[in-house]
């Protein structure tokens, strides 16, 4: 084993330590949560490594950084997830390597990657970026819609051909009345999740938890955490 796989099998092995921990104190099934590695900054052989190691979702922010490694890996078994804010001149190359899209914030973004879908003659998943620091009037640099403005988008996605509907994903916001409260955070992410399923019962996908705060999401109820330094290590600083 190289040192390389055997450093990326060690922090697997904690975080995946830590998500058994979190699933047993919150009463639930492992198998409830999901891990999605995100890779971003980190090259396609350490994907090939984490593949090789069981992952089987990854996660990438920046589409210059991600399609190279996408097609560097494309013949392996993976789920690519799209998480970083999106912006509508890089759609057409988004849909045609990721499996679900995470950060779906606005209208023109669904009519995007619908028409990209449909063209490419994929089906795309989506979750809403739901801004929790929006309703204070403290919003951040992070993307994402208010919470009052879900049904309207969820209901844009489930029309839109091409599309799928899957479910939300937050980041413990940095400002507003859930900064440092990422459990409260995550609590509200699923009444606003309940909501949606209540209309859209097939949206029962839950996006959050990172490698600071995954005990948290887990205890609330998310279905997927995104980690990426607790597996790869401190990611080197962009230029």
């Amino acid at each position: 084993m190289t040192d390389r796989k055997a450093e990326l099998a060690a922090n697997l092995a904690q975080v995946e330590e830590r998500i058994v921990s979190a699933c047993a104190a919150a009463g639930r099934k492992r198998e409830e949560v999901t891990l999605i590695v995100v890779t971003k900054t980190y090259p396609a052989s350490d994907v090939r490594i984490l593949h090789q190691l069981g992952v089987r979702h990854v996660a990438e922010n920046r589409d210059q950084d991600a399609a190279p490694k996408a097609t560097a890996c494309a013949d392996l078994s993976l789920a690519w997830h799209f998480v970083g804010q999106l912006q509508t001149n890089k759609v057409r190359s988004v849909t045609s390597y990721a499996d679900v899209v995470q950060s779906v914030d606005r209208a023109k973004l669904v009519t995007a990657l619908s028409a990209a879908a449909v063209r490419g003659e994929r089906e795309l998943g989506c979750l809403i970026q739901i801004a929790l620091d929006a309703e204070s009037g403290e919003r951040g640099e992070r993307g994402g819609v208010a919470p009052d403005g879900v049904e309207e988008l969820a209901a844009a996605v489930d029309a839109a051909p091409g599309l799928r509907l899957d479910g939300l994903m937050t980041v413990a916001p940095l400002a507003g009345e859930y900064a440092g409260r990422q459990r409260a955070a995550f609590d509200r992410l699923m009444e606003i999740s309940s909501r949606l399923r209540a209309g859209h019962p097939a949206a029962n996908m839950v996006s959050a938890g990172m490698s600071g705060d995954l005990e948290d999401a887990v205890a609330a109820g998310a279905t997927h955490v995104r980690v990426g330094t607790a597996v790869l290590g401190v990611r080197p600083r962009l230029g």
